[in-house]
Order: C-alpha cells, then sequence, then structure tokens
C-alpha cells in the first residue's frame, strides 16, 4: 500500500483518547462534572471561588478554607509596577488577548516560578491578576486612566464588573458573571488545555504553559467563538431579519460561529444553564430583541444543521447586556479558564511523560536529488 492510500487516523484527534484525568468528565453519561460535582449543581449553588478550590486543589472547601482563600486572591490581586508600565505601551488598538498572553509572559519574568514561588503561587497570582491585567490597560488606553487594581469586592465577579465600570455590580450582574466563571472554567482536554499540558510535558514553565493556552484561546474555533457570535448577533435588530439572513448565509456555506461541540452530539449542557441567563437579563433590561434574534438562529441551526448552540453563543448576548466590549470576551473565558489550566498542569507534572503524538505520512516517497544547477 503506498503512503498516498494508507488509512488515516481521525482528523484533529478527533475520538483519540490521549491521556487520563481526574479534573473533569465531559460528553457521555457525565454531560460535564468537575471532579465529580454536576455542572447544574455547581452553577446553581456555588461560588466561582468554590469551583477554583475544587479544580486546583481537589475538593470542595470548607467555609473557613472558602475564606482564607478568597483572602489571599484579594491580596494578589494588584499589579507589579513593571507589568503597569509594559501594558502602557501596548497600542489601544491592539487584541485584548495578545496583551493578556503578552501580560502572561512578562509577569513570568517580574515573578518567575522557582525564584521562591511554588506552581500553586503562580496559578493563585494569576488567578487574581488577570482581571486587572486587561482592565488596568483598557482604562489606560481607552480612557487615559489609570485605574486602582483593587477594589473591595469580595469575590472575582464583582471584582471584574467592578473594575471595568468603576462601580459595584448589581446583585444580578453579580451572580451572571459568577455562572459564567463556574461554567468556563474548566473542559477537559480541550484545544487550549492540551496546550498546556503538552508545553508543560516538556518540563518548561508554568508561565510558557499559560501563555500558549491563551493562543490556542485566541482562535474563533474555540474561545474567540463568543466574539464572533456577538458579531453575528448584533447584526439583527429582529428574529424576522436574522431568519432570512441565516438562511441565506447556510445557502452560502458560510461559517456560523458557536454552534455544535467535538465532545457532544445533542447538546451542550452549559448552554442550558447560560441561556436562562441570557433570557433573564433581556427580562431586566425590558427589551428582548437579542435573545429572540438568538433564539430565532438557534432554532434554524438545529432545523437546518441539526447544529446545537455551545456555550459560547448565549454567553455573547449575557456579556453584552452586562455592558462588556465585545473584545473583552475571550478574556473573560481566560480569568476563569486558568483555573482549569493551571489543574490540568498540575496534574501532567505530577505523573508526567512527554506528549508527543505520532503522524501518518502522505507525502511523496523515494524521491531522487536533483543537483541545483539541473532544477
Amino acid at each position: 500500500m503506498s503512503a498516498q492510500t494508507q488509512p488515516t487516523k481521525p482528523s484533529g484527534l478527533a475520538g483519540i483518547v490521549a491521556g487520563t484525568t481526574e479534573i473533569s468528565a465531559a460528553g457521555g453519561a457525565h454531560n460535564l462534572e468537575y471532579r465529580g460535582y454536576s455542572i447544574y449543581e455547581l452553577a446553581e449553588k456555588a461560588e466561582f471561588e468554590e469551583v477554583a478550590y475544587l479544580l486546583l486543589k481537589g475538593q470542595l472547601p470548607k467555609a473557613a478554607e472558602l475564606s482564607a482563600y478568597k483572602a489571599r486572591l484579594i491580596s494578589m490581586r494588584d499589579l507589579p509596577a513593571g507589568l503597569k508600565a509594559a501594558l502602557e505601551i501596548i497600542p489601544k488598538d491592539a487584541h485584548p488577548m495578545d496583551v493578556l498572553r503578552s501580560a502572561t509572559s512578562i509577569l513570568g519574568n517580574l515573578e518567575a516560578e522557582g525564584a521562591g514561588l511554588s506552581q500553586e503561587d503562580v496559578a493563585d497570582s494569576l488567578l487574581a491578576k488577570y482581571p486587572a491585567m486587561i482592565m488596568y490597560w483598557w482604562h489606560y488606553t481607552h480612557n487615559g486612566q489609570r485605574i486602582n487594581c483593587t477594589t473591595d469586592a469580595e469575590g472575582m465577579a464583582a471584582h471584574i464588573l467592578t473594575l471595568l465600570h468603576q462601580k459595584a455590580p448589581s446583585a444580578l450582574h453579580e451572580r451572571a458573571i459568577n455562572v459564567s466563571l463556574i461554567l468556563y472554567a474548566e473542559h477537559e482536554f480541550n484545544a487550549s488545555t492540551f496546550t498546556a499540558r503538552t508545553i508543560a510535558s516538556t518540563l518548561s514553565d508554568f508561565y510558557s504553559a499559560v501563555t500558549g493556552a491563551i493562543g490556542a484561546l485566541r482562535g474563533p474555533l474555540h474561545g474567540g467563538a463568543n466574539e464572533a457570535a456577538m458579531e453575528l448577533i448584533e447584526r439583527f435588530s429582529t428574529a424576522e431579519e436574522a431568519d432570512i439572513a441565516i438562511h441565506r448565509m447556510l445557502k452560502n456555506k458560510e461559517l456560523i460561529m458557536g454552534f455544535g461541540h467535538r465532545v457532544y452530539t445533542e447538546a451542550d449542557p452549559r448552554n442550558r444553564v447560560i441561556k436562562e441567563w441570557s433570557r433573564k437579563l433581556s427580562q431586566e433590561k425590558g427589551d428582548m430583541s437579542m435573545f429572540d434574534v438568538s433564539e430565532r438562529i438557534e432554532q434554524i441551526m438545529w432545523d437546518e444543521k441539526h447544529l446545537f448552540p455551545n456555550l459560547d453563543f448565549y454567553s455573547a448576548s449575557v456579556y453584552n447586556m452586562l455592558g462588556i466590549p465585545t473584545s473583552i470576551f475571550t478574556p473573560l473565558f481566560v480569568m476563569s479558564r486558568i483555573t482549569g489550566w493551571a489543574a490540568h498542569i498540575f496534574e501532567q507534572r505530577a505523573n508526567n511523560k512527554l506528549i508527543r503524538p505520532s503522524a501518518d505520512y502522505i507525502g511523496p516517497e523515494k524521491l531522487e536529488f536533483v543537483p541545483i544547477e539541473e532544477r
């Protein structure tokens, strides 16, 4: 059998088991669980910091442990002066994901792992600092304002919205972000997590693994899908407009972001939760148009393509109604997913083996070298 006709493995490693994990289970009978806990129960009953603790330390915290963990994160929120100076020279038109990628790398020089900092210290520091990293740059480049990187907010959700809007959020808005952070925290061997684990498997440092993960998450086929979904949704004022346009896009074979998922076949379990928050915020606003547009697109995609919305699709309208600029949608993903990434880096390091898959070669064979003067 020639190289050209040899059977190949599934494209994109689809269906290939690349390792084992105790952190989360997605798909199949599990739907989605973090260390054995249903995502539905966590989204309904937990604070994001409880989920972060669960992912990073392996169990839900007791009251005193949660209080101490929150205090630790609050104490680490501020940014080093050198990082603030670096953020100030990044252009206003830079993509915020590029800002986070660069800021993570710079922090890796200012607060290097191993220089008195354990991997747990680095994980907590990044979790605590990510909101200020993006919001300090945003306010400085867009408003000419050097904001205070610390707030009185007890939890991450309120801290994020307070930094962005420079005022405390309502209880409803705080809860909406809290739920979103929980839903985005972890998702098995997704592209960015696998990138982080691959880099960690080379015995590289923590910051390098996270920087690589941010690069993977930036793409519209992964975390950037929420931005693409918002750009689509906001084109339409009514569900009827969306109906006409989406059918035309499907006819023209245009890609519609925010639908389908490699792991799930019938529905993304996280969508059930975030869709209700989109409905709830629309009702609070007294304007259901964005929700109606989203729901009509969802119906068409199911009827025509048997594709369901993933977490990114309704997250777009949730973030928009919370006053979050579209370009900051994916950085919010990072502020949550750093917990999952860190847990996987810990796990990879604890039982490490270099991740180095093989490839099926399908190129030409046995070519004869021709000297340059004869080509």
